[in-house]
C-alpha cells in the first residue's frame, strides 16, 4: 500500500514523503523507541503510558525543522516508520498543534 506522509512545523513550513511501502510494524517501534530515548522526548501524560502518537509527535517536535530540511535520510525514515505504525496511506503530523490527522 503506498503511502504519504505529511510533517507540518506551520505555515509554508511542511515537508511531503511519498512511500511505496513500509516496513513492519515491529522495527517501527524500535526505530521510534531509540529516537524518543536519543531526543530526550518528555511527555507528560496522565497515565504515565506513552502512545505511537506521542512518540511520532514528541519525536518530531524535539528533532525539530532543521532536522526535516537538512538530514533528508533521517527525515525519509521518520516518514516510512510512522506509516509502518500508523498504517494509514495519509497522515499528517502537525508539530505546531500536536496532532496527527488521517
Amino acid at each position: 500500500m503506498p503511502h504519504h506522509v505529511i510533517v507540518s512545523f506551520g505555515r509554508d513550513q511542511e515537508f511531503e514523503y511519498k512511500l511505496a511501502a513500509a516496513p513492519a510494524a515491529e522495527e517501527a517501534r524500535k526505530w521510534f523507541d531509540h529516537e524518543f530515548t536519543a531526543l530526550e522526548c518528555d511527555v507528560a501524560t496522565p497515565t504515565g503510558k506513552i502512545l505511537a502518537v506521542d512518540r511520532i509527535l514528541s519525536v518530531a517536535k524535539y528533532a525539530g525543522i532543521d532536522r526535516f530540511r537538512n538530514q533528508t535520510a533521517w527525515a525519509e525514515q521518520f516518514a516510512k516508520y510512522a506509516a509502518a505504525l500508523l498504517g494509514r496511506d495519509l497522515i499528517r503530523v502537525d508539530v505546531d498543534s500536536y496532532t496527527i490527522g488521517y
